[in-house]
């Protein structure tokens, strides 16, 4: 029964997020990225981006200062949601919240953070299936 009960439990907690898992990136290519998408309570989405080995962004050819991370909503087109802070074979996590339901999220290797559309190098984009 217990175990009725954690496996039900696990069900309902992963059907309330979705999780993916990006592409191989010829810019990073030992980066290990994954973007978790879920519907709070207040009808905002929650955006995690977890990157693991990403290399610092001034390794990046050409020299960058900041990884931007965008999504690209259903409505509103392309919005910057923050940048994730990187130091060689690390973890980084950017958490954000949005009014707007997102279909994709990518990242991007930028001059500056605060830009509102992006014009770096992309590393990396995922499709969020739900």
């Amino acid at each position: 029964m217990r175990h009725i009960i954690i496996l039900a439990a696990m069900l309902f907690l992963s059907s309330c997020a979705s999780t993916e898992k990006f592409p191989v990136s010829t810019v990073a290519p030992a980066a290990d990225i994954t973007a978790v998408k879920k519907l709070d309570k207040n009808n905002n989405y929650a955006i995690e981006v977890t990157a693991k080995n990403l290399a610092s962004v001034d390794r990046i050819a050409p020299l960058k200062k900041t990884y931007v991370v965008w999504i690209v909503t259903k409505n509103e087109g392309v919005k910057n949601i923050g940048q994730l802070s990187v130091k060689n074979a690390k973890t980084s996590t950017l958490k954000s919240l949005t009014p707007f339901d997102f279909n994709e999220v990518f990242i991007t290797a930028e001059e500056q953070g605060d830009i509102t559309y992006p014009s770096g190098t992309e590393v990396s984009r995922v499709l969020m299936r739900k």
